[in-house]
């Protein structure tokens, strides 16, 4: 694995000295960008779009061109593990993704397999290793996938949820059934993560998106503790180059400092923390990612300046340990011109705060 020739990511995750702090952004190459718009559309629908090597590395690649940027991700989605357990992917226009064939059935539930990631996700792995071909060692690729206990939401609602009464029901009534669930899942995002690394994958993030739902101790054991199961599994080193692991749990502020005890390299943090408290309590042990609320991309370009800046400001002194990102994924109705004024402003402000 040859190490990219802006590889101030990758230095950053393992809290190396830095010239500037490196910035990419959650759901990067997204709706709010035109050009992927008009990708979106030759390939039909979303699923389409995922299932294209050629197009996922196309639009991957665009947010590069766009902007300054030091890392890429795949572009894919964290449905793609149950849709290859047989689960049913599909798209309700204007209602987000849904299962043909929720799990609420104890024996659809006994009969749930980890997938071989090399043949129903192929797909995904042919747009890893295409990917790499076309960033040509310039900036590091990202690979990902959903927590299990994520997964599970929508395996087990059918689709997006405001309450979690399925899943929730489940984990009260049915704590086995639910650990069966995450088990199986926790095999197949470790088995896919490491096919994406094998692929081409230079480090590898879990999106815990809805993990911070949960109570303190349900999070603890139907979370975290899946989590620490991947990590450990995950493949950490190729080619003699370290594989940095980010682990991201939205809404969970809380559990710093168990999430970063798990053997992540990095704890990604959602707008609701402050980063300085947040590097206080666990910056000596993690690199930290984040965590500029999406919605500031809304304001004027001197607020977006603004506030970019109290966020490096609130980090602190020091040339390592931070990657700059959003505290959750980017909205398809930001203006992409202030996207510009994001990226330029980490870039120049953090490197006079290294003078």
């Amino acid at each position: 694995m040859t190490r990219p020739r802006n590889d101030t990511f990758l230095r950053a995750l393992l809290r190396q000295p830095t010239e500037y702090t490196p910035i990419w952004l959650m759901r990067q190459a997204g709706r709010y960008l035109p050009e992927y718009c008009q990708t979106r559309k030759r390939a039909g629908d979303f699923l389409s779009l995922c299932k294209s090597p050629s197009l996922a590395c196309e639009v991957t690649l665009q947010p590069l061109a766009r902007y300054d940027l030091d890392a890429a991700i795949l572009f894919s989605d964290i449905l793609t593990v149950p849709d290859a357990m047989g689960l049913g992917l599909y798209f309700e226009e204007g209602e987000g993704p849904r299962f043909e064939r929720p799990l609420r059935e104890e024996w659809a539930i006994r009969d749930l397999t980890a997938p071989d990631p090399f043949d129903r996700l192929r797909y995904v792995m042919d747009a890893v290793a295409e990917i790499r071909r076309a960033l040509d060692n310039s900036v590091p690729l990202i690979g990902f996938s959903g927590s299990p206990y994520t997964l599970a939401c929508y395996m087990i609602e059918g689709g997006g949820s405001k309450d979690f009464r399925h899943i929730k029901g489940m984990l009260y009534c049915r704590p086995d059934l639910l650990h069966r669930i995450l088990g199986v899942t926790a095999d197949a995002v470790t088995a896919y993560l490491n096919a994406q690394i094998e692929s081409g994958a230079q480090a590898a993030m879990i999106f815990d998106t809805w993990g911070g739902s949960l109570s303190a101790s349900a999070y603890r054991e139907f979370s975290l503790a899946y989590m620490r199961r991947i990590v450990a599994g995950l493949i950490r080193e190729r080619d003699g180059q370290r594989v940095p692991v980010i682990v991201f749990t939205k809404g969970g502020g809380l559990w710093l400092e168990e999430i970063a005890a798990i053997g992540c390299d990095a704890v990604g943090l959602d707008w609701s923390i402050d980063i300085g408290d947040a590097r206080r309590r666990i910056g000596d042990k993690v690199a930290l990612q984040g965590n500029l609320d999406p919605n500031v991309l809304f304001g004027t370009p001197e607020t977006v300046a603004a506030e970019a800046k109290n966020v490096l400001d609130a980090f602190g002194a020091g040339d390592t340990g931070h990657v700059f990102n959003l505290g959750h994924g980017i909205s398809q109705f930001t203006p992409p011109e202030n996207v510009t004024t994001l990226v330029d402003t980490v870039r120049s402000y953090s490197q006079l705060l290294r003078k």
